[in-house]
Protein backbone atom coordinates (compact mmCIF):
# COMPACT_ATOMS: atom_id res chain seq x y z
CA UNK A 1 0.00 0.00 0.00
CA UNK A 2 1.28 3.35 -0.78
CA UNK A 3 2.52 5.67 2.32
CA UNK A 4 0.35 8.74 2.02
CA UNK A 5 1.76 12.15 1.50
CA UNK A 6 0.76 14.80 3.86
CA UNK A 7 2.00 17.75 4.83
CA UNK A 8 3.73 16.53 8.11
CA UNK A 9 6.23 14.43 6.31
CA UNK A 10 9.84 15.04 5.84
CA UNK A 11 10.29 17.73 2.92
CA UNK A 12 12.62 15.62 1.49
CA UNK A 13 10.11 12.45 1.00
CA UNK A 14 7.77 14.44 -0.03
CA UNK A 15 9.57 15.83 -3.14
CA UNK A 16 10.75 12.06 -3.75
CA UNK A 17 6.83 11.06 -4.17
CA UNK A 18 6.24 14.17 -6.15
CA UNK A 19 9.13 13.65 -8.33
CA UNK A 20 8.05 9.75 -8.67
CA UNK A 21 4.50 11.09 -9.83
CA UNK A 22 5.85 13.52 -11.77
CA UNK A 23 7.88 10.72 -13.64
CA UNK A 24 4.50 8.61 -14.05
CA UNK A 25 2.67 11.64 -15.57
CA UNK A 26 5.50 12.01 -18.16
CA UNK A 27 5.66 8.40 -18.94
CA UNK A 28 1.94 8.26 -19.04
CA UNK A 29 1.79 10.63 -22.21
CA UNK A 30 3.88 8.38 -24.42
CA UNK A 31 3.36 4.96 -23.06
CA UNK A 32 0.85 2.67 -21.81
CA UNK A 33 0.58 2.28 -17.96
CA UNK A 34 1.05 -1.74 -18.83
CA UNK A 35 4.41 -1.53 -20.29
CA UNK A 36 6.08 0.96 -17.95
CA UNK A 37 7.86 -0.71 -15.53
CA UNK A 38 9.29 0.27 -11.88
CA UNK A 39 12.63 0.92 -13.40
CA UNK A 40 11.30 3.17 -16.40
CA UNK A 41 9.76 5.39 -13.52
CA UNK A 42 12.95 5.10 -11.45
CA UNK A 43 14.66 6.45 -13.56
CA UNK A 44 13.03 8.90 -15.28
CA UNK A 45 12.20 9.79 -11.52
CA UNK A 46 16.04 10.05 -11.29
CA UNK A 47 16.26 7.86 -8.23
CA UNK A 48 17.04 4.02 -8.16
CA UNK A 49 14.61 1.79 -7.54
CA UNK A 50 15.35 0.93 -3.81
CA UNK A 51 14.32 4.48 -3.59
CA UNK A 52 11.32 4.10 -5.31
CA UNK A 53 10.18 0.71 -3.28
CA UNK A 54 11.22 3.38 0.06
CA UNK A 55 8.23 4.98 -1.52
CA UNK A 56 6.47 2.59 -3.11
CA UNK A 57 5.39 -1.43 -2.81
CA UNK A 58 4.94 -0.85 -6.81
CA UNK A 59 3.64 0.81 -9.55
CA UNK A 60 0.13 0.45 -8.87
CA UNK A 61 0.98 2.11 -5.48
CA UNK A 62 2.64 5.10 -6.96
CA UNK A 63 -0.53 5.28 -9.55
CA UNK A 64 -2.71 5.33 -6.45
CA UNK A 65 -0.80 7.75 -4.48
CA UNK A 66 -0.67 10.00 -7.63
CA UNK A 67 -4.91 9.77 -8.36
CA UNK A 68 -5.12 10.54 -4.89
CA UNK A 69 -2.56 14.06 -4.99
CA UNK A 70 -4.65 15.26 -8.21
CA UNK A 71 -8.01 14.26 -6.44
CA UNK A 72 -7.11 16.01 -3.32
CA UNK A 73 -5.86 19.34 -5.24
CA UNK A 74 -9.48 19.41 -6.45
CA UNK A 75 -10.83 18.85 -2.97
CA UNK A 76 -8.64 21.39 -0.99
CA UNK A 77 -9.58 24.05 -3.91
CA UNK A 78 -13.51 23.75 -2.54
CA UNK A 79 -12.19 23.70 0.99
CA UNK A 80 -13.44 20.58 1.45
CA UNK A 81 -13.57 19.62 4.92
CA UNK A 82 -17.18 17.14 5.73
CA UNK A 83 -19.60 17.96 8.19
CA UNK A 84 -22.23 15.02 7.37
CA UNK A 85 -24.50 18.02 8.50
CA UNK A 86 -23.43 20.17 5.77
CA UNK A 87 -25.22 19.58 2.45
CA UNK A 88 -22.77 22.20 0.36
CA UNK A 89 -19.79 20.41 1.66
CA UNK A 90 -21.16 16.57 0.14
CA UNK A 91 -21.95 18.75 -2.83
CA UNK A 92 -18.40 20.07 -2.98
CA UNK A 93 -17.33 16.59 -2.81
CA UNK A 94 -19.61 14.96 -5.50
CA UNK A 95 -18.59 18.06 -7.99
CA UNK A 96 -14.91 17.11 -7.30
CA UNK A 97 -15.54 13.69 -8.63
CA UNK A 98 -17.63 14.81 -11.47
CA UNK A 99 -14.88 17.25 -12.45
CA UNK A 100 -12.34 14.70 -12.15
CA UNK A 101 -14.14 12.31 -14.39
CA UNK A 102 -15.08 14.77 -16.78
CA UNK A 103 -11.07 15.42 -17.04
CA UNK A 104 -9.95 12.13 -17.18
CA UNK A 105 -12.17 11.39 -20.09
CA UNK A 106 -10.92 14.43 -22.18
CA UNK A 107 -6.83 12.48 -20.83
CA UNK A 108 -6.40 9.79 -23.83
CA UNK A 109 -3.62 8.48 -22.04
CA UNK A 110 -5.93 8.44 -18.65
CA UNK A 111 -9.00 6.31 -20.42
CA UNK A 112 -6.59 3.37 -20.10
CA UNK A 113 -6.31 3.92 -16.47
CA UNK A 114 -9.90 3.72 -15.46
CA UNK A 115 -9.87 0.58 -13.53
CA UNK A 116 -7.26 1.62 -11.43
CA UNK A 117 -7.87 5.11 -11.01
CA UNK A 118 -11.75 4.05 -9.14
CA UNK A 119 -10.10 3.06 -6.89
CA UNK A 120 -7.81 5.67 -5.53
CA UNK A 121 -10.91 7.98 -6.14
CA UNK A 122 -13.07 6.21 -3.89
CA UNK A 123 -10.46 5.59 -1.44
CA UNK A 124 -10.08 9.57 -1.65
CA UNK A 125 -13.80 10.57 -1.03
CA UNK A 126 -13.80 7.60 1.48
CA UNK A 127 -11.26 9.17 3.76
CA UNK A 128 -12.80 12.49 3.41
CA UNK A 129 -15.79 11.17 4.88
CA UNK A 130 -14.58 9.23 7.08
CA UNK A 131 -12.82 12.04 8.75
CA UNK A 132 -16.14 14.22 9.18
CA UNK A 133 -18.30 11.50 10.27
CA UNK A 134 -15.24 10.84 12.69
CA UNK A 135 -15.11 14.69 13.80
CA UNK A 136 -18.99 14.00 14.17
CA UNK A 137 -19.83 10.62 15.42
CA UNK A 138 -23.27 9.84 15.77
CA UNK A 139 -25.12 6.72 17.57
CA UNK A 140 -25.99 4.16 15.11
CA UNK A 141 -25.78 0.89 13.78
CA UNK A 142 -23.40 1.55 11.26
CA UNK A 143 -19.79 2.16 11.62
CA UNK A 144 -18.53 5.51 10.43
CA UNK A 145 -16.11 3.20 8.24
CA UNK A 146 -19.33 1.42 6.23
CA UNK A 147 -21.22 4.46 6.34
CA UNK A 148 -18.23 6.47 4.85
CA UNK A 149 -17.32 3.15 2.01
CA UNK A 150 -21.52 3.37 1.08
CA UNK A 151 -20.99 7.04 0.66
CA UNK A 152 -18.02 7.23 -1.20
CA UNK A 153 -19.08 4.30 -3.61
CA UNK A 154 -22.19 5.94 -4.26
CA UNK A 155 -20.59 9.47 -5.31
CA UNK A 156 -18.68 7.77 -7.51
CA UNK A 157 -21.10 5.33 -9.31
CA UNK A 158 -23.23 8.19 -10.15
CA UNK A 159 -20.30 10.59 -11.14
CA UNK A 160 -19.29 7.73 -13.71
CA UNK A 161 -22.81 7.29 -15.11
CA UNK A 162 -23.01 11.07 -15.69
CA UNK A 163 -19.77 11.52 -17.22
CA UNK A 164 -20.42 8.46 -19.54
CA UNK A 165 -23.83 9.72 -20.69
CA UNK A 166 -24.18 11.70 -24.32
CA UNK A 167 -25.09 14.93 -23.66
CA UNK A 168 -25.09 14.86 -19.74
CA UNK A 169 -26.57 18.07 -18.10
CA UNK A 170 -23.22 20.40 -16.30
CA UNK A 171 -22.00 18.80 -13.21
CA UNK A 172 -23.75 21.67 -11.25
CA UNK A 173 -27.23 19.83 -12.05
CA UNK A 174 -25.44 16.23 -11.37
CA UNK A 175 -24.26 17.61 -7.55
CA UNK A 176 -27.55 18.69 -6.52
CA UNK A 177 -29.23 15.24 -7.67
CA UNK A 178 -26.53 12.81 -6.30
CA UNK A 179 -26.74 15.16 -2.89
CA UNK A 180 -29.56 14.49 -2.65
CA UNK A 181 -29.61 11.09 -2.92
CA UNK A 182 -27.25 10.20 -0.47
CA UNK A 183 -27.75 13.20 2.22
CA UNK A 184 -30.18 10.65 4.03
CA UNK A 185 -26.84 8.24 4.51
CA UNK A 186 -25.04 11.06 5.97
CA UNK A 187 -28.28 12.48 7.70
CA UNK A 188 -29.98 11.24 11.46
CA UNK A 189 -29.48 7.74 11.42
CA UNK A 190 -31.07 5.25 13.11
CA UNK A 191 -30.51 1.68 14.40
CA UNK A 192 -30.76 -0.83 12.10
CA UNK A 193 -33.66 -2.22 14.28
CA UNK A 194 -36.15 0.31 14.32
Amino acid sequence: MAKRSCQSVDPRIRRTRELLQQALQKILEKREFDEISVQDIAAAATVNRATFYDHYADKFALLQSMVASEFDVLLAEREVQFDQSCSSTLKAIVLAVCDYLALMQGRACRRQLQPHTESAIIAAVRRVLLDGLKLHPQENAASPEMIAAAGSWAIYGAAKEWVQTPDRGSSEGIADIVTALISPIFRERQSAGG
